[in-house]
C-alpha cells in the first residue's frame, strides 16, 4: 500500500503469484450483482472469495445506529472476501455495487485444495498478514492525528492510486465518479464538512472537475495535507 494510502482496495491474494491466483480461480463460478445490490453483509457466513472482472463494488461497515463508513472501492482485478476464505469466520464487512458488475467466485475448499499443492502459500500468506498489520497501524494513526483535510487527502490519493489516470503536466484524473456522500463515509465526517473543504481546494486550484471526475491538479500538494 502507498505511503499515503488509508483505504486499501486490494486484497492479500492479490499479492500472490500470479499462476497461484490463476490456479485458485481456475474452477470459479461467475456472478453478475446489479447495481444497488448486496454481494454479502457483514456476519454473513464467508464461504469463498470473489474476484471483480468488471463494474465497481464498495465495502462499508455500519454502526449501530445505522451510520455507514466506506473502507475501500473495488474495481477490475480486486479481490473481495479472501480474509474469510482464509480463516473461515463470517464476513467483516458488507459489499455492495456502485455499479452493474461481474464478478468470479471460487469457494473456500478450493483454497484449502490450493495450499496442500502448494504448501510455499504460507510463508507468503503470513508474509502479507504481517503487512497488513502494520498498514493498520498506519490507518488508526491516521485516523487517529489526521484533520479532517489530511483525511480527505488521502482518500483521494488512495482513489487516483486505484483509479487514477495520468493526463500529463502532473494532473491525475481519478477515473470514477465519486459522490461527495461517499467522500464522507470514507473519512468519517458530514458530507457538507467534504463539500467545504473540496471547494477551498477547488479555488486553490488543488482539485478540479472534469466531466464529472475529479482531477488532482497538484498532487505534491495534496500528499503534503495527508502527512502524519
Amino acid at each position: 500500500m502507498a505511503k499515503n494510502a488509508i483505504f486499501n482496495g486490494r486484497g492479500l491474494l492479490s499479492e500472490f503469484p500470479n499462476n497461484l491466483v490463476a490456479d485458485l480461480f481456475a474452477a470459479a463460478t461467475r456472478v453478475r450483482l446489479k447495481r444497488g445490490k448486496v454481494l454479502f453483509h457483514a456476519d454473513d457466513v464467508g464461504d469463498g472469495c470473489y474476484r471483480v472482472e468488471e463494474g465497481l463494488l464498495k465495502v462499508t461497515i455500519a454502526s449501530r445506529e445505522g451510520s455507514e463508513r466506506i473502507l475501500a472501492f473495488l474495481g477490475p482485478s480486486a479481490l473481495v472476501g479472501e480474509l474469510s476464505m482464509i480463516d473461515g469466520l463470517p464476513r467483516s464487512a458488507s459489499v455492495t455495487a456502485v455499479r452493474d458488475s461481474t464478478l468470479q467466485f471460487v469457494r473456500r475448499t478450493a483454497f484449502r485444495q490450493l495450499v496442500r499443492k502448494h504448501p510455499e502459500v504460507f510463508e507468503t500468506l503470513v508474509a502479507l498478514l504481517a503487512r497488513r498489520l502494520r498498514e493498520t497501524d498506519e490507518v488508526v494513526a491516521a485516523m487517529s492525528f489526521l484533520q479532517l483535510r489530511g483525511r480527505l487527502a488521502r482518500a483521494l490519493l488512495e482513489l487516483a492510486e486505484n483509479f487514477g489516470q495520468d493526463v500529463g503536466s502532473g494532473r491525475i484524473v481519478i477515473r470514477q465518479k465519486i459522490a461527495h456522500n461517499d467522500l464522507a463515509a470514507m473519512v468519517g465526517t458530514a458530507r457538507e464538512n467534504v463539500t467545504r473543504i473540496l471547494a477551498d481546494w477547488k479555488r486553490t486550484r488543488l482539485v478540479t472537475r472534469l466531466s464529472g471526475y475529479y482531477c488532482l491538479e497538484n498532487k505534491a500538494k495534496i500528499e503534503e495535507q495527508g502527512e502524519l
